[in-house]
């Protein structure tokens, strides 16, 4: 009976899926803080501001559960050297795709406030989840999960 063996994963990539665990944590307090507070988390949320997250859909909370829930979870499993890494990390791109698409293309957020303050995080954010799918098939096909 064949056995597979998997190869052992250098330090910087263990060290990465856990800077990548710590940022999808983020991801959930930040979650958290929307649910909780939504726009009384900031001191300076506008009359907008407050009807916008008044006007979010239902389905939004959940997307953006899945995106960052999906970050973390597929970050945890890259520790455990899971195959299920990468699934995880492609249903939190998709996530992201769909809850940022609405934001930008679903509401007036980008006439309101502007490319400039609204883009950047977000592309980061998308950056981000593309480098976790990207990482995942590097790791799957050095023989680092399985």
């Amino acid at each position: 009976m064949a056995t597979y063996l998997r190869q052992r994963p250098p330090g910087w990539f263990i060290a990465v899926a856990v800077l990548l665990a710590l940022w999808g944590v983020l991801g959930c307090i930040a979650l958290y803080m929307h649910v909780k507070f939504g726009a009384a988390m900031d001191p300076n949320a506008t009359d907008w501001d407050r009807a916008y997250y008044a006007a979010l859909p239902g389905w939004f909370t959940p997307v953006y559960a899945a995106a960052v829930g999906g970050g973390l979870l597929g970050s945890i499993a890259l520790l455990f050297r899971s195959k299920l890494a990468l699934p995880l990390f492609a249903i939190s791109l998709i996530a992201v795709i769909v809850q940022f698409g609405y934001v930008f293309l679903g509401t007036d957020m980008l006439a309101r406030k502007g490319a400039g303050a609204t883009m950047p995080f977000p592309l980061f954010i998308a950056a981000v989840a593309v480098f976790q799918i990207w990482l995942a098939r590097f790791a799957r096909q050095r023989g680092w999960i399985s």
